[in-house]
């Protein structure tokens, strides 16, 4: 009897024998797959980085192409139809009233053009370089509008005049009681109060 009972050891040796095999393949296979699933993830990573960053150019080329479409066309009326002609009355103390600014917005700083054409050339750059570590919608949308806003008043100074940086800004809004300005002028100004409202009170710029 103790022969019988030692008979079926061989064959519980043989499975253990089966069980340590398919451990090393179950081991790779499970190291394969996850090596496969990270290297997936990894790779699909630039991917959803790089839909942000094109978000936030949409929006702000989007913007600023409205700013420089509108304030443009705006001016072009303004030349064409108030040239050599008197202030036109439009609501309240509101007039068209047809001026050329060689000098900063709203008609400050005459003479300086070729000066004020540079430096908004540089500020043009640095936001645009800027931007790409701010994920705030009111930033973006306050560079779109100072981007446009100082593009449009660039173009008049490029090409409004005799020479390279020597053209005037054409202005034309007058409120009388206010110094006469352009789309482009309110599209600075109201960008750079969007600016001081995110960096006043923004958490992202409050963690840095």
């Amino acid at each position: 009897m103790s022969g019988d009972s030692a008979e079926p050891q061989p064959s519980v040796e043989l499975d253990s024998a089966d069980e340590t095999a398919g451990t090393p393949s179950s081991f790779g296979s499970s190291t394969a797959s996850s090596t496969a699933s990270s290297s997936g993830s990894s790779s699909a990573t630039p991917a959803s980085a790089a839909a942000p960053r094109v978000n936030k150019l949409r929006l702000i080329l989007l913007l600023a192409v409205v700013i420089i479409v509108a304030d443009q066309v705006t001016k072009s009326w303004a030349v064409s139809s108030l040239a050599d002609e008197p202030p036109t009355h439009v609501i309240w103390t509101l007039q068209w009233n047809l001026s050329f600014n060689s000098g900063m917005a709203f008609s400050q700083a005459q003479g300086i053009g070729p000066v004020i054409g540079v430096v908004a050339t540089l500020v043009i750059v640095g936001l645009a370089l800027s931007l790409r570590k701010i994920d705030s919608r009111l930033a973006l949308t306050a560079a779109g509008l100072i981007i446009g806003g100082a593009v449009g008043n660039l173009i008049d100074r490029l090409f409004r005049g005799d020479g390279w940086m020597h053209g005037a800004v054409v202005d034309f809004i007058d409120f009388q009681w206010f110094p006469i300005f352009n789309i482009a002028d309110s599209a600075i100004t109201i960008g750079g109060i969007l600016f001081a409202m995110w960096s006043l009170f923004s958490p992202q710029v409050a963690r840095r």
